[in-house]
């Protein structure tokens, strides 16, 4: 439900969720290389003399804001404690529009070009997302502010390739539309007194993985938590892919070096896997209907004991599961995973205010908020290693650190084209369903990804 309300200071209080085509060499590799947590520069984030969002020039003016973090994780605890400077700096107001993920994936190109639009918001990033609205003149090219403000020297070029969009919406060159200020990747959350009353260890391998899975299938447990009406299925289905892949096959189904072939060993993999799973019992028979926050709140609630998702999580966990004891490992069996750089803030072309979105963003990129990040279970991309002392939140850090440093982060599922996402989604619920063979979802996606590419390339 879409909560409007003049931002209050909470986040104070706190402070304790892609035919053929070539790019340049050095976009093809995907997300390389980069540690996120780079020294930021001064100590007012890169603002020289502090002068930039303190200077009071925005006094009777509002900027209106939509994001889709939950309160109590770790980006809605920066970006709360963003708007509260903000406001005390600038002498505006913010005016916040919390919306649901999917509120903002299904409308934004119907309501970026109204009068409706708002002066900055969270948006998914990738070809058929940021891309896509880029593309359509929806945002403002931010280009001369990323220069002006000094971000492009706060992200390695690896974090700059969701941020920058060619012409045609393709990722990694061209023009800026967006700046991300977090980092995501998918892993394994686990239930550790789960794992312990059934005397399981944490799964190095793939086949010590199915051994976990089977213990916990034969005490009449159900080992993975699954949400089949939104993105995690998805996810799942593409990191048994992975298992089997290499960059090559990232590169082609992300960027388009080679055509791809969903009869071939990696995406074939994938789908007959997850209809094994799901005829294991690895996955709840029910799940094909339940959303995202089903999902979560079944792990939380202590009902699973394990989840497959992503490290936009982790804040909300660490806040709100108390009856047990958790933590998190990268899937095995596989070098590459879901992820990239986080979101990005994008300020749509019908903004009223793009200055003082600019403001907000040089904001968010400042050590003490970068910080506040990563010490509430965020991954961020400017911070002081000093700064950072939460013990769990390192936890998470060191293992992106790991998967980054690896080349290990391989986009996501349904970047590649518009409306991939739906079309993926319902396939795969087919699988939980077993209402179509592996063969026939594969059919399908391969001719709604190629539509899909083509369409977006012409």
């Amino acid at each position: 439900m879409t909560r409007a309300r003049t931002h209050s200071v909470r986040g104070a209080a706190r402070a304790g969720r892609v035919p053929t085509r070539k790019l340049l060499a050095g976009t093809a590799t995907v997300v390389a290389g980069a540690l996120l947590l780079a020294a930021c520069g001064d100590d007012d984030g890169g603002s020289g003399d502090g002068e930039t969002a303190g200077s009071g020039s925005g006094e009777g003016q509002t900027l209106t804001l939509w994001h889709y973090e939950s309160e109590n994780g770790a980006m809605g605890i920066a970006w709360d404690e963003a708007m509260r400077i903000f406001e005390e700096e600038t002498g505006a107001t913010v005016q916040f529009e919390e919306k649901a993920f999917e509120q903002i994936r299904q409308s934004a190109n119907m309501i970026l070009n109204t009068d409706e639009a708002p002066d900055i918001m969270e948006y998914n990033k990738g070809n058929a997302s940021a891309g896509l609205l880029a593309s359509q003149g929806l945002l403002t090219d931010i280009t001369a502010a990323v220069e002006e403000h000094g971000w492009d020297e706060m992200l390695s070029e690896s974090l700059q390739t969701t941020a920058r969009y060619d012409e045609q919406g393709i990722m990694g060159s061209g023009a800026w539309y967006g700046v991300p200020n977090y980092g995501e990747f998918v892993m394994v959350y686990y239930n550790k007194d789960m794992f312990a009353e059934h005397g399981v260890e944490i799964p190095e391998t793939y086949d010590e993985l199915i051994a976990a899975m089977d213990t916990f299938v034969d005490a009449g447990v159900t080992p993975l938590a699954m949400s089949g009406a939104e993105y995690p299925a998805g996810q799942l289905f593409y990191e048994l892919a992975l298992t089997q892949a290499d960059r090559q096959f990232v590169n082609d189904y992300q960027l388009y070096e080679n055509p791809v072939d969903f009869t071939g060993p990696e995406l074939t993999y994938g789908a007959e896997t997850f209809s094994e799973w799901v005829e294991a019992g690895y996955i709840p028979g029910d799940s094909a209907g339940l959303t995202a926050e089903d999902m979560g709140v079944s792990f939380i609630s202590g009902d699973y004991p394990m989840l497959f998702s992503g490290s936009w999580w982790y804040g909300r966990f660490v806040d709100e599961i108390e009856g047990f004891d958790w933590g998190v490992f990268e899937f095995p069996g596989s070098d590459l995973h879901p992820g990239s750089s986080g979101n990005l803030w994008v300020v749509p072309t019908a903004s009223e205010n793009p200055e003082l979105a600019y403001q907000f963003i040089e904001i968010t990129m400042r050590p003490e908020i970068q910080a506040l990040l990563g010490n509430n279970g965020g991954l961020p991309v400017a911070a002081d290693p000093a700064d950072l002392d939460d013990e769990k939140s390192a936890e998470l850090i060191s293992l992106f650190n790991e998967i980054n440093e690896a080349d290990g982060l391989a986009f996501y599922p349904d970047w590649p084209a518009p409306g991939f996402y739906d079309d993926l989604a319902s396939a795969i619920q087919q699988l939980i369903n077993s209402s179509a063979s592996p063969q026939e979802v594969l059919e399908q996606l391969q001719l709604s990804y190629d539509t899909g590419v083509e369409d977006f390339l012409q």
